[in-house]
Formats: C-alpha cells, sequence, structure tokens
C-alpha cells in the first residue's frame, strides 16, 4: 500500500461527492433528497475561485481519504484579526483504511493550506469519530457554538 495524496481537481468530483455522501449518511443523515446537484453547483463555484480547497489520499489510484477547507470572512475580531476561516469539512477515510494516519495526514495538508490563505483560525463541526483526531491535533471545544437553522 502506496498512499499518494494529491489535491482535488474537477475530474475527482463525482467520487469526492459520493464519498460525501457516504460520510453524511455515516453520520446520521436521513434525509432523502438528491443532494448532489447542489453539492456539484458548491464545489465547482468554490474551486474556481479558490475559496475551498481539499486534499485527497489515493490507494493505486482509488480515492481513499477526502479532506475539504471552505474559505469565508467575517469581521475581524480579537479572536481572528484577519477575519479569515477556515471551515473544515468532508473529512473522510474508506473504513478499510482507517487508523493509519492518512486523516491526520489530510488535516496536516487543509490546515496548511488555511495558514498560507491567512486564516486566523479553523473551526469545524465534529462527528463523534473525528472529535479525537482534532483533540489530537490541538483543537478545542468552544462552548458557544450555536446554531439557527433556517
Amino acid at each position: 500500500m502506496e498512499i499518494i495524496y494529491q489535491k482535488l481537481t474537477e475530474d475527482e468530483l463525482p467520487t469526492f461527492i459520493n464519498m460525501r455522501i457516504q460520510q453524511l449518511r455515516e453520520e446520521g443523515a436521513t434525509e432523502d433528497f438528491d443532494l448532489k446537484p447542489a453539492l456539484y453547483d458548491y464545489y465547482h463555484r468554490h474551486l474556481a475561485d479558490g475559496t475551498f480547497i481539499s486534499w485527497l489520499a489515493l490507494d493505486n489510484g482509488n480515492i481513499i481519504g477526502t479532506s475539504g477547507m471552505s474559505f469565508v470572512e467575517k469581521p475581524p475580531y480579537f479572536g481572528c484579526p484577519s477575519g479569515k476561516i477556515g471551515l473544515l469539512s468532508s473529512m473522510f477515510t474508506n473504513p478499510a483504511y482507517r487508523r493509519k494516519g492518512i486523516a491526520k495526514e489530510l488535516l496536516s495538508r487543509v490546515i496548511e493550506e488555511a495558514r498560507a490563505y491567512g486564516c486566523g483560525t479553523v473551526q469545524i463541526t465534529a462527528s463523534d469519530m473525528g472529535v479525537l483526531l482534532y483533540t489530537d491535533f490541538g483543537f478545542v471545544h468552544n462552548g458557544n457554538f450555536m446554531q439557527y437553522k433556517l
């Protein structure tokens, strides 16, 4: 097994989107509608303008791990003077490849992308499975996170 890492391009979008849906289902999503068109639209636009980046892990040409970082900007604040925030998503490793350091390598690469973009912070809504990875990496819980669904 020789894992190769590369950036996501338009060519890999169909597989990337299928893996994203698999991840969402694994995390408990039960909605019954086709999310693929909306995901394709999002990734197509944001890959093109540089506000989404993804690193992939491949084994023998097959994507076995994904990562994603969306870049957003808010008014600067003391905790993030640049106002630039990385929103981590799409962290998924094929079950047969888990616990081999692949997710940690992908996370390192997208964190470096956020640093290069000028982000002052990176945020994620972690799945139960991912909490240990992010805690070990140095992420801390923010008890103030709330959301309002529209």
